[in-house]
């Protein structure tokens, strides 16, 4: 059984779409599981298709001026029609956002976006790590999980920077782990199902 993980982000400047990049390696590193990534700038029927197929669905935004950019935004308030038929309902769902400052708002990015999720009925799945770099005297930018994010997988990238360079190492490694508990998440998700429809 094949579980799949839509990853459905919007990215302005390619670093975004470097730390989806990186969930989806997360989610393909997990036997069974695939990854399926889609940019929501393009609102076709095949990007919708592809949604209401998938197990789970990650959604990921730059976090611009303090929330998700205007084009994932005309991506969420598109999917009413969806909403009006809870098509998503009790799928997996989780979030991960970037941007140019260390703190950036990049919470209430994640708070919207898990928000919306609760709005199509999804079960939201948290980073589940504790914070790393500035939590103890010890840590390490290295660390995973070094911003200290709860709700969902944060990167920042150094506006000077290309996507070449910036999210650094540890933010993509962070993103990697969001996408593997995603994945396993799902696939426990579809097992209880499957053993519950042949009881």
């Amino acid at each position: 059984m094949t579980t799949t993980v839509a990853i459905a982000y919007h990215s302005g400047y390619g670093h975004t779409a470097r730390q989806a990049r990186a969930v989806a390696a997360g989610v393909d590193s997990v036997p069974g599981a695939r990854a399926d990534l889609r940019d929501v700038s393009v609102l076709d029927e095949a990007l919708w298709q592809a949604l209401a197929g998938a197990d789970a669905i990650i959604f990921g935004t730059p976090t611009y001026m303090g929330s998700q950019s205007a084009i994932f935004q005309a991506f969420a308030e598109a999917s009413v029609k969806v909403w009006s038929e809870m098509g998503w309902r009790d799928k997996i769902g989780a979030g991960f956002t970037n941007s140019a400052g260390v703190n950036g708002d990049k919470l209430n990015t994640l708070t919207s976006l898990a928000l919306f999720g609760a709005q199509h009925g999804m079960h939201w799945a948290t980073l589940g790590l504790p914070p790393g770099w500035l939590y103890t005297s010890g840590g390490s930018p290295q660390d995973l999980n070094r911003l200290g994010g709860f709700l969902g997988a944060m990167a920042q990238s150094p506006s000077d920077l290309g996507p070449d360079a910036a999210p650094m190492e540890s933010d993509l490694r962070t993103a990697e782990h969001l996408g593997r508990r995603v994945a396993a998440t799902a696939a426990q998700f579809a097992r209880g199902r499957h053993e519950r429809a042949v009881a």
